[in-house]
């Protein structure tokens, strides 16, 4: 009979580890997809070429070489990386490529009128991002973010290919122990469900936080 509190336990291990793949991962991806969506609308034409290379690189290169390049690649060329580092920056990088054409196509959404109320009103161009642009763009950014993180939930079983002990790797180990394949995946199965529907929740909740708070400001 097999005594399956110390392998859920194990489990339960790696799904910390995943969390913090999917938190960690989540913020690079932001930051990046800040970044190089709007150095795609910049004026400077440098900005747009280097913001465009490293989207369709990373849209159009598969995230395991990403992963096996961060990993196995960069300590050749001295970049040392641990496995968490190198699943995190692989995990970022190519989530936040497809988040900078979420970024870019809810910035163009916006009406021109509201670039020209802003020329009207002498504002920079900073601060029409800063003060007008972004707050009405980031609630047209939420769903397609949400469904970002979650793809990024889901993609961070690729780390345990590296031997990092999140979910998917533990599962695996419990398997190979003891020979059972349907606890330790009905397991993984139903926490990658809860944290995706995590994940859903929190993002409805602020998008209705915002969308009051902008409708506020506009009344």
């Amino acid at each position: 009979m097999i005594d399956w509190s110390g392998y859920i336990g194990l489990i339960l291990q790696g799904a910390l580890v995943t969390i913090q793949l999917t938190i960690m991962g989540c913020a690079l991806a932001l930051a990046m997809a800040f970044i190089a969506g709007l150095g795609r609308l910049s004026h400077l034409a440098p900005v747009r070429w280097l913001a465009t290379a490293y989207i369709e690189f990373f849209r159009g290169t598969s995230i395991f070489v990403q992963l096996f390049w961060a990993y196995f690649v960069l300590p050749i060329m001295g970049f040392d990386l641990s496995s968490l580092q190198a699943g995190v920056l692989a995990l970022g990088l190519n989530v936040g490529a497809y988040g900078a054409e979420v970024v870019r196509g809810a910035v163009q959404s916006i009406g021109r009128e509201q670039f020209e109320a802003c020329v009207a009103l002498n504002l920079s161009r900073f601060q029409t991002m800063r003060h007008v642009i972004l707050p009405q763009a980031l609630i047209v950014m939420l769903p397609t973010f949400c469904n970002n993180a979650i793809e990024l939930l889901k993609a961070t079983a690729i780390v345990s290919l590296i031997s990092l002990s999140d979910m998917t790797f533990q599962a695996q180990v419990v398997r190979a122990q003891t020979g059972n394949t349907l606890v330790p995946f009905t397991t993984i199965l139903i926490l990658y469900f809860m944290m995706a529907m995590t994940i859903s929740t929190a993002m409805r909740w602020l998008e209705r936080r915002l969308a009051r708070g902008l409708d506020g400001v506009r009344s």
